[in-house]
């Protein structure tokens, strides 16, 4: 399934646990503000998901 338009993920720092959400494919995998560690997906954060 490829997807076209941006959407939001969450995104956390492994090391200490700092997330953040950005969208993609407009913005670049960030780096942890708090120790400039490589931030890892976590979650995407898709409409109609069920809870």
């Amino acid at each position: 399934m490829q997807r076209d338009k941006t959407e939001p993920i969450q995104v956390q720092c492994p090391k200490c646990r700092y997330t953040m959400i950005i969208y993609i494919p407009l913005e670049a995998m960030p780096r942890c503000p708090e120790c400039n560690t490589s931030m890892v997906i976590k979650e995407l954060l898709d409409e109609g998901k069920s809870t």
